[in-house]
């Protein structure tokens, strides 16, 4: 995986090599587009490195270039690195993990459909403040050091985000994520509750997949997909972002698949309010 300063040698590089197969075919950007059907600024764009070319966006060039295959087959084995990006938490901690909270408020704000798969915990959307707390302080050892305070504000204001009910909220959590004790019992009463009163939005829907359910897959990581064009993975020592189409349609498919053994509407949120009321009793 790469780091941003590799990810953009990367890209750099696919731009050139892009560039250069064109200029060797005696092709103009025009001429290539018209074969690529795509438009003549797209080429441009792609070859001046100022948007990042697909993985199809590549098959298609190399194809209508001819390129050879052993060639063609380097060329795309490069789009599809570049379109993985990594970022460890440990280099977004080197300007602030809190600006990490702004970037995916960002990413909220410019999308219409956000879907979340959350195996292990719910996602910052659904804290309470007091949960969030509890997240956001670091308890591992070797874990960088983060303002917890900064990071608690940025992310209570892209909570908002809920509240503007042209955009669909869509969560799929495992009810192993909402009982998790990641705080103490009257915090994970309050949380519990918080969930099943969002559940009830119009614009957000929470799946609940039962702890009884058979199940024969792993849910191995969490991850988010915003409308159809940006997967992010969250690791331990970072997070991934997916842009191929393939890899898009793959996280669609999985986010059904769990969301097909989940319980939905009144019996999600009817788990949700008996676990909350189990945490309470806990609290008397």
């Amino acid at each position: 995986m790469l780091e941003p300063d590799q990810q953009d040698e990367q890209r750099a590089t696919l731009a050139e090599l892009l560039r250069e197969l064109r200029q060797a075919a005696g092709l103009s950007g025009e001429r290539l587009a018209a074969r690529c059907a795509m438009s003549q600024a797209k080429i441009s764009r792609m070859e001046t490195g100022k948007i990042l070319p697909s993985v199809i966006d590549v098959e298609q060039i190399v194809a209508a270039l001819a390129v050879p295959d052993d060639a063609a087959e380097k060329l795309v084995a490069l789009a599809r690195v570049a379109n993985v990006g990594y970022t460890s938490w440990r280099s977004l901690a080197r300007t602030g993990l809190w600006r990490g909270q702004l970037e995916i408020k960002a990413l909220h704000e410019s999308s219409q459909v956000v879907r979340q798969f959350l195996p292990a915990i719910p996602s910052g959307l659904l804290q309470t403040p007091d949960y969030a707390r509890q997240v956001l302080t670091s308890t591992v050892k070797g874990r960088p050091e983060r303002d917890v305070d900064k990071m608690l504000e940025a992310r209570l204001s892209w909570q908002r985000v809920l509240e503007e009910t042209d955009r669909r909220f869509e969560f799929v959590l495992t009810e192993q994520a909402v009982r998790w004790r990641r705080a103490p019992v009257s915090v994970m009463a309050g949380q519990s509750a918080n969930l099943a009163a969002l559940s009830e939005r119009e614009n957000v829907e929470i799946s609940v997949v039962p702890l009884s359910s058979e199940i024969r897959a792993s849910p191995l990581n969490l991850f988010v997909i915003y409308d159809e064009r940006l997967v992010t993975v969250e690791l331990f020592s970072g997070t991934v972002a997916l842009r191929g189409p393939r890899d898009i349609a793959y996280h669609l498919e999985l986010f059904e698949f769990f969301r097909s053994h989940a319980l939905t509407g009144e019996e999600a949120t009817g788990l949700l309010c008996s676990i909350a009321e189990e945490f309470r009793r806990e609290t008397e």
